[in-house]
């Protein structure tokens, strides 16, 4: 596929059907990631696939308790809005299925001993998180990057074994998607693009 045709269609997926991943195709999107940049060429990332249930169970359960958390106050509000409902019913039902998705990859981060940089730590890793992200398009598999559990990244940790000095920065949920890709709907280029200063705008 080519790379414009997968950014122009790389659509957040939240529903999939529960068909297996082959692991090849599994270790395919990983390799992707880890051909990403990052800073001195450190590579501080290390990637968790879980597709043990129980484990899936835990972590959909820490998930959902941070939708309900963070999103479940506006869902009257959400469901009202017709731009906003699409999106809010499709993230709910990731919230409500997750444990059900055939692979969760966890993008996790070693944050200490920090190095001296300038650069924020996520700048090391979604880069990475791109490209696999990117890669899934590619072979027809759906993805979509998640931050809802991190309500309980401790517990997620502790769970999951990852030991000090490493933080997970992203869950992906991996699967078959149960919904088509693109097109997608964005604010045109031209709305978001400056030149030279803040506020200056061109046509192209």
């Amino acid at each position: 596929m080519n790379v414009f045709e997968a950014i122009y269609t790389l659509r957040a997926i939240r529903r999939f059907r529960p068909d297996p991943v082959p692991p090849e195709l599994i270790w395919r999107v990983l390799e992707a990631a880890t051909m990403a940049p990052s800073g001195g060429n450190r590579q501080l990332w290390r990637f968790i696939v879980v597709q043990d249930r129980p484990l899936k169970e835990q972590i959909a359960q820490f998930y959902r308790e941070g939708w309900d958390r963070l999103y479940g106050p506006i869902r009257e509000q959400a469901l009202a809005d017709p731009n906003m409902a699409p999106i809010y019913r499709s993230a709910e039902h990731l919230a409500h299925h997750l444990a059900e998705v055939p692979v969760l990859i966890l993008a996790c981060l070693q944050t200490s001993p920090w190095p001296v940089s300038t650069s924020p730590p996520g700048s090391y890793i979604y880069p990475a998180v791109q490209n696999l992200l990117l890669a899934a398009r590619a072979l027809g598999l759906g993805t979509v990057l998640t931050t809802l559990y991190r309500v309980h990244e401790e517990e997620v940790r502790q769970l999951l074994g990852i030991p000090e000095g490493w933080e997970t920065m992203a869950l992906i949920p991996l699967g078959w998607p149960a919904q088509p890709f693109g097109p997608l709907r964005r604010i045109p280029v031209e709305e978001v693009t400056y030149w030279d200063r803040w506020g200056q705008k061109r046509k192209r």
